[in-house]
Order: C-alpha cells, then structure tokens, then sequence
C-alpha cells in the first residue's frame, strides 16, 4: 500500500480564519494534513521569530488525516517548530502557506508573514507554496484561489524540481469572477516599493498615537512580465522565490572601488 503525503499547512492570518479552513479543505485532497497556525493574526511578520518569551501550543483539532494546531508564536515559529519538534521524525512532501486574506506580489514578499512561512518551509528541503488572492475580505470567496491552487500543487508534487535549489512559489490570484481569470503566468517579481504614511491622532487623554498607512508605487508599470502585470490583466501570478539575496551584478563593482 502506497503511503500516503504529509503536508504540513501553516498561515498568518490564524488559525480560525476563513482562508485557513478553505487551505484545510484543499490540501487534504493531497494527504495526510498536519497544520500549525498563529493563536492571533500576524500578518506583516515576514521572518520574525519568538525568542524572549515562551511560546503555546493548542490541538484546536484532530480527526484521521487532520491535525490542527494553533500556537501562540509567529507564522514562522510555526514552521520550525513542526520540522524541528512535532513532525521531526516524518518526512514532510509539501508545506503550503496561506490561504492569505490579500495579496502578497511585489515587495510584499518581504513583509508577508504567509511568504515568511513558505519561504521557511523550503529552508528545510520542502517545496513550499504561497497562496494568496488579492482579496483583503475577511469573508473572501476563495474558490477560484483553490482551483488554480489545486493544479499548481500537483504539479509541484508529481513533477520535483530538479534544479538544486528550495523550490519556493509565490503565487498570486486576481480579484475577479473565476471565469475571467486567463490562466496562469510564471513570472518575476515587480521593482517598486510602498511609501507608508502615518496618520497622527490623539486618545481621549490627549496622548498621540499613530496609524500607519500608505500606497505602493510600481517602478515600472509597462513591464509586462511581472507578477503586478499578470494580477492587473486577469492571470494567477507565479514566482518562484530565491532565497539568496546577493546582489550578483554590484559584485564587480564593490571589489573594484574596494581594493
């Protein structure tokens, strides 16, 4: 009898939210399902981990096939304490992050929680996928995310990646009805960057407090193979992460005026 998968399934929006429980749903199709997620939403937390307090596991569930977790740390936390203590003895086939409430294209792969979970995954030697529709809505409709997020994952688990390198997905799916998405682009990460404002108030007290805000600028809007492009005219975007931040091309450069 052929064993079945272990995919372990993580967020950073929580263990309760809505895109979680649709995660659940669609990735026990693939296996047996082991998820830890935050206690409390955590999204903006990228690669932070717990380190000066303790930290809180609750089994929320459990079934034939299913354990849910949530736990009181970080989405990342959640990812190295399932490869290096709960799961440590299992071989885990795929670590799936999401399904995120909003969209995580661009710069934001540097700041989302649910990428810093996914990219965390593939650390370990696991192909990892981000899922995230750019739907904010607590109450999203994740259907069309689930179905192009079906086909990716089989994919990725019937045809391994024989590069040499963590296979990790950021993967991208336009608000719009599922009949008029256009497919799926596999493509590169747009250049821009968010310029955040922060809105000054006062408490009833008359001590300031602030709200942070902003919009993100896109430094090149006509580029048509970018993962920006792809949302705006109606595909999934797919872009495979690199873990390796060395700036190559500046390589050159650095050792000429350094000498």
């Amino acid at each position: 009898m052929k064993k079945r998968r272990l995919i372990f399934l993580t967020n950073d929006d929580g263990y309760a939210a809505k895109g979680f429980a649709a995660a659940i749903e669609l990735v026990r199709e693939f296996g047996d399902v082991v998820a830890v997620a935050p206690a409390t939403p955590q999204s903006g937390r990228s690669q932070a981990i717990t380190m000066y307090e303790p930290i809180f596991l609750e089994l929320k569930h459990s079934e034939p096939g299913l354990e849910v977790y949530s736990f009181s740390g970080t989405p990342v936390d959640c990812v190295k304490f399932a490869f290096d203590h709960l799961l440590a003895d299992r071989k885990v086939d795929l670590v799936v992050s999401g399904i995120n409430h909003g969209s995580n294209s661009a710069i934001n792969v540097l700041y989302s929680g649910t990428m810093g979970a996914a990219i965390e995954g593939s650390f370990y030697g696991c192909p990892a996928v981000g899922l995230s529709p750019t739907d904010h809505n607590p109450d999203a409709d994740f259907e069309a995310a689930k179905e192009y997020a079906r086909t990716i994952i089989s994919s990725v688990l019937e045809s391994p990646d024989d590069s040499g390198r963590p296979l990790c997905l950021n993967v991208n799916v336009p608000n719009i009805e599922r009949e008029q998405i256009r497919g799926v682009r596999v493509c590169r990460q747009c250049r821009g960057i968010w310029r955040e404002e922060f809105y000054r108030h006062e408490d009833p007290r008359g001590k300031p407090y602030f709200w942070l805000t902003g919009s993100y600028t896109n430094y090149e809007p006509e580029a048509t193979d970018t993962d920006e492009w792809a949302l705006q005219n109606g595909y999934v975007a797919v872009v495979p992460v690199q873990i390796d931040m060395t700036s190559y091309p500046q390589m050159s450069y650095l050792e000429r005026i350094l000498k």
